[in-house]
């Protein structure tokens, strides 16, 4: 069989309604992602998909789909599967922008999965089970966010994120959302980094009464020195999202105990390679981990889905932009019944791109 190696890669702004969404960081009105296609010369194709969050990886969709040029040219010619030197020769280009080689990470393990003719969490060495996802309501005034969570609680969600960070306030906004769905319903919250120590450990010792399972970021992700005080003195346990981009990051805030968890994301870390070795970790340290994302469509959600199959000690799930957004430009794919998730039994991620999506895209080919 003649070696398999890449032909030609397409590369499209992906860009998907949805509406407005406010965190702590600000107000996210669109879905700025950027989509690539790897062709190689055996019939087989990679899909990878990543979600540009400005305001908390550093990337625009702009840069991500210029640097996608680039990658693109170091890599024609060159065999996929050789996943570690692929994704070796883009860090060795580009010291940062994890986003966009996330895309490019998820391209090939599409392609690996296909070639082995196995859906990838089969690939990676998982086993098939269905996840549920929680769902996010944006910061809002208490009584908003607490009639936002009656109605999903009414759509059947068990599990409710709340985006904080915004002061002391955010105490009400928790009481009025417990009240609102009562005591059965689990709630996560998550400040993106909102709080100061003082604030954080306030609010912190404020909701524990409302039987807050988790709380994420309450502190800029630099601060890891006030993010170990934070979990030292919480009653609520601690998860580490920004402030863990890679494995890096893993191994000196779990050698500080600075947290209880990990949030894992994909365009966070630079793709599903990076992403293990976070896990392994955390792992190895004893600390649980969640898998969330950025403004994914269910194309990325799905390589997410995958990766979570494959992970054990990945055990919370924060599966839900595509619920978010207000256009599906993903033919198969992951399947929502309720919020409950399973993964297509087909080879690779088992999504692909509307074709009549695509064509509405502006559009590069190397």
């Amino acid at each position: 069989m003649e070696n398999i190696h890449i032909t030609e890669i397409e590369i499209y702004k992906f860009s998907i309604a949805m509406p407005p969404f406010i965190i702590s960081g600000g107000v996210i009105d669109k879905a700025q992602n950027t989509l690539v296609k790897i062709y190689t010369n055996q019939n087989i194709y990679g899909l990878g998909e990543c979600s540009a969050f400005v305001m908390l990886v550093g990337e625009t969709q702009h840069t991500d789909f210029e640097l996608a040029k680039d990658f693109a040219r170091l890599w024609k010619g060159k065999n996929p599967l050789e996943i570690e030197q692929r994704m070796n020769e883009l860090n060795t280009y580009c010291v940062h922008n994890p986003t966009i080689k996330s895309a490019f990470d998820m391209a090939l393990y599409d392609i690996a999965a296909k070639y082995a003719k196995m859906p990838l969490y089969q690939f990676l060495g998982g086993t098939h089970k269905t996840i549920t996802t929680d769902h996010t309501i944006g910061i809002a005034d208490a009584d908003q966010m607490a009639q936002r969570a009656l109605e999903l609680k009414g759509k059947g969600a068990s599990i409710i994120k709340v985006k904080l960070g915004r002061g002391k306030e955010d105490v009400q906004r928790v009481k009025a959302i417990r009240d609102s769905v009562g005591a059965e319903m689990i709630l996560r919250v998550d400040a993106n980094q909102g709080w100061d120590y003082r604030t954080a450990v306030y609010v912190l010792k404020e909701i524990a009464q409302y039987n807050i399972e988790l709380c994420e970021e309450p502190v800029k992700y630099w601060n890891n020195a006030d993010l170990k005080r934070i979990t030292d003195h919480s009653p609520i346990p601690i998860a580490a999202d920004e402030s863990v981009k890679d494995h890096h990051d893993a191994q000196r805030l779990a050698a500080m105990k600075a947290c209880d968890y990990f949030n894992i994301k994909l365009a966070k870390s630079g793709g599903i390679r990076i992403a293990a070795k976070i896990n392994a970790i955390a792992e190895a340290a004893g600390m649980k981990c969640m898998l969330g994302g950025m403004c994914e469509s269910r194309i990325a959600l799905s390589a997410n889905a995958h990766f979570a199959l494959s992970q054990s000690n990945i055990q919370f799930y924060d599966l839900d932009t595509a619920l978010l957004l207000q256009e599906d430009p993903c033919v198969g794919g992951i399947i929502y019944n309720g919020y409950d998730i399973s993964v297509p039994q087909t080879p690779g991620i088992g999504a692909d791109a509307d074709e009549n999506f695509l064509k509405s895209c502006e559009k590069a080919v190397v």
